[in-house]
């Protein structure tokens, strides 16, 4: 598993946006600034779509006058990131879609669902600058307590 001191895996993601479809890499995305990443098992799940991206969506602004950028990370498609994104007025928030999941297995903070939704991303949040992580908040399975908005932004 990822830790402090660590830097973050090099991974190309897809966006889509009101002009269609872009990518860009980690490097692009993280790199020379601070960054808070939040991971979620899933789009439009209860705990995801009622508390952890709406914590995030709430308190955008208080992230972003401590100079500090908010990325949403789920094992999703693009389109279904953009889709939640919409879904929860979240635009002060980049969807990060790790559609097959390689970053989040790069993280080592993967888990297997089984039938239920297969490979997901474990709950967790972590702040980087420069791509080097300098905390990391993992939930106990089941749990959302440290990786919450409120929490990551007491780190700051």
């Amino acid at each position: 598993m990822i830790k402090i001191g660590d830097q973050l895996p090099e991974q190309s993601f897809s966006f889509i946006t009101e002009s269609g479809k872009s990518s860009a890499d980690s490097t692009a995305l993280f790199g020379g600034k601070k960054v808070v990443i939040f991971a979620v098992p899933g789009a439009f799940t209860p705990t995801c779509s009622n508390a952890h991206l709406p914590g995030f969506v709430a308190l955008a602004d208080r992230f972003r006058a401590k100079g500090v950028d908010l990325y949403c990370l789920s094992v999703n498609d693009a389109f279904v990131m953009r889709a939640w994104q919409q879904a929860q007025n979240a635009g002060a928030i980049t969807m990060l879609a790790d559609g097959n999941g390689a970053f989040t297995q790069a993280l080592g903070l993967a888990k297997d669902t089984g039938d239920f939704g297969g490979l997901r991303a474990q709950r967790f949040a972590l702040v980087a600058e420069n791509g080097v992580v300098t905390a990391l908040q993992v939930e106990a399975p089941g749990k959302f307590e440290v990786s919450s908005a409120d929490a990551m932004l007491a780190l700051l």
